[in-house]
């Protein structure tokens, strides 16, 4: 396997914590900030982390960690988690090369990267047993996950954080019941701001892109599932079936019946 992972694990401090490599780390370190705030070197300076951020160092880059109570209140109570891995490989190398990876992006705390994370932590814990093909095929997916987390943040049409956001939220929670409150509650605004900052963004509304992914979930369904149109109709998100009907029949031009029909044809 041309990736190792070194190790990883979650952390998380109550006292006053430091560490420096200021020569310069030997490995990649991934890490990402959960909870609370601490100081890290990025670019050259101190800066203030805080829950969302994901910070990527490459070997030889300077690395510096400072977790202690707030300047202002030098009293005050320290609380600080993230979860981190060092890895290597021929596969990190070319995967780092291929494009420019910011030191410091802010992202969504996406519950499926917690996910691969927390994988590749049991399975490190295994020691002796752990699959390092396993790790390995997890550590390029958690690469490809953070990639893509860390350029939509940054670059996805100028579009700001939050509206990328709301996107997520929307597509992880379409096939169930949600409101647009629950979508303006994630992203800590008023509802009428979450509507008029959504509509901006991507021309639609909430209800048109939930509506978009539901009917996308529904055809994946049609195509490889042996469910009945009434259960995909539920699956997806759609309180009735003949509610599905007339919102496919618009989109599409015909019947969920004739549609698949036509697609077991071919």
């Amino acid at each position: 396997m041309d990736t190792e992972l070194l190790t990883c694990g979650y952390s998380f401090h109550m006292e006053p914590f430091n560490v420096s490599t200021k020569s310069g780390l030997n490995t990649y370190l991934f890490r990402l900030q959960t909870e609370g705030t601490c100081e890290i070197l990025v670019d050259g300076q101190m800066i203030q982390i805080e829950s969302g951020h994901l910070l990527l160092y490459k070997p030889g880059d300077p690395y510096e960690l400072k977790i202690e109570p707030a300047k202002d209140n030098p009293g005050g109570k320290i609380a600080s988690g993230d979860y981190y891995l060092f890895c290597k490989g021929a596969w990190i190398d070319a995967w780092w090369k291929r494009s420019y990876k910011q030191t410091c992006t802010r992202i969504d705390l996406d519950a499926r990267l917690i996910s691969l994370w927390r994988q590749l932590i049991l399975e490190k814990r295994r020691m002796e047993e752990e699959n390092r093909e396993l790790s390995g095929y997890l550590l390029q997916a958690l690469c490809l996950y953070v990639e893509r987390a860390a350029t939509e943040t940054v670059s996805l049409q100028g579009r700001p954080f939050t509206g990328t956001r709301m996107k997520r939220f929307i597509e992880a929670h379409a096939t169930a019941t949600f409101k647009v409150d629950d979508v303006a509650d994630h992203v800590g605004l008023s509802v009428s701001r979450a509507v008029h900052l959504f509509k901006e963004c991507f021309g639609k509304t909430m209800i048109q892109y939930a509506l978009e992914v539901r009917l996308s979930s529904a055809v994946e369904r049609m195509h490889d599932s042996s469910m009945s149109l009434e259960q995909i109709a539920l699956s997806c998100g759609f309180g009735s079936y003949p509610y599905f009907h007339r919102a496919f029949k618009h989109r599409f031009g015909i019947s969920p019946k004739l549609y698949r029909q036509k697609d077991s044809q071919n």
